[in-house]
């Protein structure tokens, strides 16, 4: 079972998108999260901006940061994509090269039912051998899923065997935990909720967060589980202006202009996506300093 921070790393584009993942600064920023302390690693999620990733580019991601995890710490793959067949082609190649679970997020055009999502989730646990992790997050995917439904799934669906609640609801942690007896294993996915999901049971924490105040994050796990919760409370404190700040500003664009800010330049997002505007980088420039 995976315990504590699960670190997102960014993936680092040129600069006039007009070449593939730059895997050299990829490689540079996933050993940076080992070697910070990160207890899992967990690329070509939301903030690895995933969904605009073509498949050649997944697979660079994915078998650069596994090369240079090397075993340290488990890797778990965002594997989703819109259609089943598509998201179990994603899985298997992070099975292959030799992922040690995956991410799935159900995304779709259309609003899937219960039947459906089910579905989804049993094909692709049968086409591999990894567990997955359901990633419930409806603010981005505009599906919901409800602590009930995802019981049943990790109840009757063998590879089920975790959930990331990104909801922010505390509520759904504890219905989760109370509908499996506590068998089955969530984790925040919620940065502005940490303290509260931690000191309610919560795994571990999935967060971006990791790539700009490594120390921190790791400090505000540790004191809730070593019982310290006046230690807990000052550390969130200190970091919950950047937690908000990255939320509410898109994680991979935030993230990035971070790492430009502490030197470790890994380009700008992918169109759609813009990088932050210069009030927005002078107010993380100053979270920063104060941390």
């Amino acid at each position: 079972m995976i315990e504590g921070i699960i670190a997102y790393p960014v993936t680092p584009f040129a600069d006039d998108e007009t070449t593939t993942v730059d895997t050299g600064k990829l490689a540079e920023l996933v050993n940076r999260l080992v070697l910070t302390g990160a207890h899992a690693v967990a690329p070509s999620g939301s903030t690895g901006e995933s969904a605009y990733l073509t498949e050649p580019e997944f697979d660079a991601v994915v078998e650069t940061t596994i090369d240079v995890v090397a075993g340290r710490v488990p890797v778990i793959v965002g594997a989703s994509e819109l259609t089943t067949a598509a998201t179990i082609s994603r899985a298997r190649r992070a099975e292959r090269a030799g992922a040690d679970a995956v991410m799935i997020l159900p995304v779709s055009y259309w609003k899937l039912s219960e039947r459906e999502i089910i579905e989804h989730y049993r094909s692709i646990g049968d086409a591999i051998e990894l567990p997955i992790m359901v990633y419930n997050n409806p603010a981005t995917s505009g599906i919901d899923m409800s602590p009930r439904l995802l019981v049943s799934m990790f109840e009757t669906i063998p590879a089920v065997q975790m959930v990331k609640e990104s909801t922010g609801d505390l509520a759904r942690m504890s219905a989760i935990r109370d509908y499996s007896g506590g068998q089955l294993p969530y984790y925040n996915g919620s940065n502005p909720l940490v303290l509260d999901a931690l000191s309610h049971g919560a795994s571990g924490w999935c967060t971006a967060a990791h790539c700009l105040a490594p120390q921190l994050c790791l400090e505000l796990y540790h004191a809730v589980r070593d019982g310290e919760i006046a230690r807990a409370a000052a550390t969130y404190a200190t970091l919950r202006p950047l937690l908000e700040f990255i939320v509410a500003g898109g994680l991979p664009a935030t993230v990035k202009a971070g790492l430009d800010l502490l030197g470790l330049g890994v380009g700008a997002p992918r169109r759609p996506l813009l990088p932050p505007t210069q009030d927005d980088i002078s107010a993380l420039k100053s979270i920063l300093a104060g941390l």
